[in-house]
C-alpha cells in the first residue's frame, strides 16, 4: 500500500518549468518534457482519501479525485509510482467524468486543489498535476481511443459551436448513438481552444487529435459555417431532431474613455486569434504583432496573461499590464474561507517570462482614462491613474502615461455576441445579463432547442464548458429518448462554491 501518512511526509511539488528565457524563444509549451513522471507518484499519495472529499464538489465534472490518486499512488517508493500503480484504472476514473482532461490539466486554474482538504491549513494535493499525467498516459497508451456507438438511432442533432461545451456534447451525443452535426463559423473547430488560448498554454497538435477521435467515433464537423446567415436557424429545425446552441461568450467589455477607437487598440481576443493563426501558417507575421512596440495589456486575468506572454515570445519593447483591482493577498483572506476558490496572488508563467525578459511591471489599482494620439494619428500613450479604494474610479491628480503603440483589452466578456438572425430564427432570448434564456435543463421556449456553455452560463471556466456540455447531451437524449444513460453532472443553474 502506498504511505498512509505521506501527506505529512511528502512536501507539495509541482511540474518542473522549462527555462524562462529558453520559452520565450519558441511557442512550445511551457513544462519540461518527462518531468511529470518522475514526481507525480508521490504527489497523488499525498491524498488523504477523505471520508468527505470537497474536490469532488468543488469541480463540477465531479472528477473522482481520490481514486485515481490511489490508483497512481500504489506502491510507489521514491516519488515514482510503484508497481503497484494501475494507470489503465486510473485512466478509466478519469475519463468517467471528464471528455478531455488533457485540456483541463493544461488550462484549469484548478478549484479542485483550493477545496483539497489539505487547503485548509496547508498545501493542496497537485490534483492539476496527477489528472495531466494520467490524461497524457492514456493518450500514449493507446486507452483513450475512439469509442463509435454500437449502433445508430437514426436521431439528428445540430451542436452550433465547437468550443470544449459543444464538443463535450458533441462526443456524448455521438457516443449514444446519435448522428451528431458540430457547426462552427470559423475555418476550423475549436472554438477558443484554436483561436484564444496561446500554443504555449495548448499545444494545437493536442486539440486535432480530439477532433480526429470525434471524426472516427461518427460526429461530422461544417466549418466555416455562420448559422442564422449561412444556414437559417429554421433549416436546422426542420433536418434535425434537436438544436444545442453552444456558440460561447464572446462578447468583449469595451473600455469607454477618450480614444478608444484609435488606430493601435484592439481587443485581445482579436490579438490572440492573429497569434494563433501565425502559428497555424496562415499567414507569415500577425497584422498586430507587438515585435519592437510599447504594449500595455488593459486587465488582469487570464486573458491578459496570455497577451503577455504572446507579446514577449513577439519581442515586444516592453509590456506593462495595468489592473483596475488591489493586489490580492499572498494567503487566502478570512473572507473567503475553505473551500471556495480564493482570490489571490498568483503568478502565471507569463508573468514569470516578463521578469526574466525585464519587459516590464504588473500594476495593480490602475484605471485606464485614456488612450493619446501621436502625430500620426495612431496611439501613441496610454493615460491611467491610481484607481479608488471603492468604486476603483480614478483619483484626481494621480494620472500618468505610458508609451505605446498597442493597446490591448482583456476585460472580459459579457455574453454570447447579439446575433438577431440566429436568435430569432430559433426563438431564443436573451436574460438579463445577456446570456441565453433557458430552463434548468438546458432547454430553451423553443421545442427541441437546447443551451449549453458560457452562452447561457456567461463567462466561466474550461471545467464548466465541459459540465455542460455532458449535461446538455444527457438532456438531449432524455429529450429524442424518453430516458437517457448519459451522466448528468450538473443543472443549469449550478454554481461553484461561494460566501
Amino acid at each position: 500500500m502506498a504511505d498512509r501518512m505521506a501527506f505529512f511526509t511528502t512536501p507539495r511539488a509541482e511540474r518542473a518549468r522549462r527555462d524562462a528565457r529558453e520559452r520565450l524563444g519558441d511557442g512550445q509549451e511551457v513544462y519540461r518534457p518527462g518531468s511529470l513522471l518522475p514526481m507525480v507518484g508521490g504527489q497523488a499519495g499525498r491524498c488523504m482519501d477523505c471520508g468527505l472529499p470537497f474536490c469532488h464538489s468543488a469541480c463540477p465534472l465531479g472528477n473522482l479525485v481520490p481514486e485515481w490518486n490511489r490508483l497512481v499512488a500504489e506502491s510507489g517508493t521514491g516519488g515514482e509510482p510503484g508497481a503497484g500503480a494501475d494507470w489503465q484504472a486510473a485512466a478509466a476514473r478519469l475519463l468517467a467524468t471528464n471528455n478531455f482532461p488533457e485540456f483541463t490539466g493544461r488550462l484549469c486554474p484548478a478549484p479542485c486543489e483550493s477545496a483539497c482538504v489539505l487547503a485548509i491549513d496547508g498545501a493542496a494535493v497537485t490534483i492539476k498535476n496527477v489528472e495531466l499525467a494520467i490524461a497524457d498516459r492514456a493518450w500514449e497508451a493507446g486507452w483513450d481511443g475512439p469509442r463509435p456507438p454500437e449502433r445508430a438511432d437514426g436521431r439528428r442533432v445540430a451542436v452550433i459551436g465547437s468550443g470544449p461545451a459543444g464538443l463535450a456534447a458533441a462526443q456524448q451525443l455521438t457516443r449514444a448513438g446519435h448522428a451528431t452535426t458540430v457547426y462552427e463559423r470559423a475555418d476550423r473547430a475549436g472554438g477558443l481552444l484554436r483561436y484564444g488560448i496561446p500554443p504555449f498554454r495548448l499545444e494545437k497538435h493536442r486539440l486535432e487529435r480530439r477532433l480526429d477521435q470525434l471524426r472516427a467515433e461518427g460526429a461530422a464537423f461544417r466549418t466555416g459555417v455562420w448559422v442564422g446567415r449561412d444556414v437559417p436557424g429554421e433549416e436546422l429545425r426542420a433536418g434535425y431532431d434537436a438544436v444545442v446552441v453552444a456558440v460561447g461568450a464572446t462578447a468583449c467589455r469595451d473600455l469607454p474613455v477618450p480614444g478608444q477607437g484609435l488606430s493601435g487598440v484592439h481587443q485581445a481576443m482579436e490579438y490572440l486569434t492573429w497569434a494563433n493563426r501565425v502559428d497555424e501558417g496562415d499567414c507569415p507575421a500577425s497584422p498586430l504583432s507587438a515585435e519592437g512596440r510599447h504594449v500595455v495589456i488593459v486587465g488582469g486575468g487570464d486573458t491578459a496573461a496570455d497577451c503577455l506572454g504572446t507579446a514577449l515570445r513577439q519581442r515586444a519593447a516592453s509590456v506593462t499590464q495595468l489592473d483596475i483591482n488591489p493586489r490580492p493577498p499572498q494567503r487566502r483572506a478570512s473572507g473567503q474561507p475553505w473551500p471556495v476558490h480564493p482570490k489571490v496572488y498568483r503568478e502565471t508563467t507569463s508573468h514569470e517570462e516578463s521578469r526574466a525578459a525585464e519587459a516590464g511591471p504588473r500594476v495593480f489599482e490602475a484605471a485606464t482614462v485614456g488612450f493619446e494620439p501621436g502625430p500620426d494619428g495612431r496611439l501613441a500613450a496610454v493615460r491611467f491613474a491610481e484607481a479608488g479604494p471603492v468604486d476603483r474610479s480614478p483619483r484626481a491628480g494621480t494620472e500618468r502615461s505610458l508609451p505605446a503603440q498597442l493597446a490591448l483589452l482583456a476585460l472580459g466578456f459579457t455574453g454570447p455576441e447579439p446575433d438577431r438572425r440566429l436568435f430569432a430564427q430559433l426563438g431564443l432570448a436573451t436574460g438579463p445579463e445577456g446570456t441565453l434564456a433557458r430552463d434548468d435543463g438546458f432547454a430553451t421556449a423553443t421545442e427541441g432547442v437546447f443551451v449549453a456553455g458560457d452562452a447561457g452560463r456567461g463567462q466561466s471556466l474550461i471545467v464548466w464548458a465541459i459540465a455542460e456540455g455532458r449535461a446538455v447531451a444527457a438532456a438531449v437524449d432524455r429529450y429524442l429518448r424518453g430516458w437517457t444513460e448519459l451522466p448528468a453532472p450538473i443543472r443549469a443553474s449550478a454554481r461553484a462554491f461561494t460566501v
